[in-house]
């Protein structure tokens, strides 16, 4: 039984690697499954921070209003290894490759910790529709801080870091709850996932909205569908081909035959 399921785990991935040969214009969207393979934790999971804090504690308008709540927003972001020094894993050099080749579109991402930048994507063809905890913005002045230092601040004593230029109230760049997702990156997205002709959904159940319907623009408009997720999402049916594993080790296996073909 287990020689079938990878005989046709292999079938899947030649199938996978020929699409990517023969498409032009190629979406990628990413999710927490991704950034777990760099060690990672996610939120969501039966054992994540959600489950030891209560999202409620987390809002935008509690940050902004109450100094305790940035205390404690701080506390967490230390607690869940969010800040650790992560490295990309083949996944994301795998999505830098396809860059190289000429075959990316762009990179729809619901993940927050900049690593599909380390990894070799340009700044403009990564959207990250829940915002960038790599960075701390002044919500005075927007002035741009590295969220790493401003931790450090905390760590050293002060309850509550403020911005060097203006004094104003620094927020981590990620998008909070209550908080809009950030229009142009959304809107971008959106007209790219509309536009390609190859939409790869890699490591996401399609759970969080808006950024859950961008597959569904990109199948509307007439692109093939890849979905490498090892749980089953609501876009299953409508995808082109559909792996039930993870995503490193099947887009080194994907890109691997792709770079063969060019030899």
């Amino acid at each position: 039984m287990a020689m079938k399921e990878d005989s046709n785990l292999e079938l899947l991935i030649a199938q996978l690697a020929d699409l990517i040969i023969k498409s032009k214009r190629i979406v990628v969207f990413t999710g927490a499954g991704v950034s777990t393979e760099s060690g990672i934790p996610d939120f969501r999971s039966p054992d994540g921070i959600w489950t030891k804090y209560d999202p409620e504690d987390f809002t935008y308008q509690k940050f902004v209003s109450s100094k305790e709540a940035r205390k404690k927003m701080y506390g967490m972001l230390e607690e869940s290894g969010l800040m650790a020094d992560t490295n990309p894993n083949p996944a994301h050099y795998a999505i830098a490759e396809l860059e190289k080749m000429g075959k990316l579109d762009c990179v729809i991402t619901q993940n927050v910790d900049g690593l599909h930048q380390k990894a070799g994507n340009s700044e403009d063809k990564v959207f990250q529709l829940h915002g960038n905890m790599v960075h701390a913005v002044c919500l005075g002045c927007k002035k741009r801080y590295p969220l790493e230092n401003v931790i450090n601040r905390v760590k050293q004593g002060l309850d509550d870091p403020s911005c060097e230029k203006c004094g104003g109230i620094l927020k981590p760049d990620g998008v909070f709850f209550g908080e809009t997702l950030p229009h142009g990156e959304l809107n971008e997205a959106t007209a790219r996932s509309a536009k390609c002709d190859l939409f790869i959904v890699i490591g996401s159940s399609l759970v969080v909205y808006p950024a859950a319907y961008m597959p569904t623009y990109a199948v509307n408009a007439g692109a093939k569908l890849v979905i490498i997720n090892r749980e089953p999402t609501h876009m299953d049916r409508a995808s082109h081909i559909r792996i039930y594993e993870g995503a490193g080790d099947t887009m080194l296996k994907v890109m691997k035959r792709v770079r063969g073909s060019n030899t």
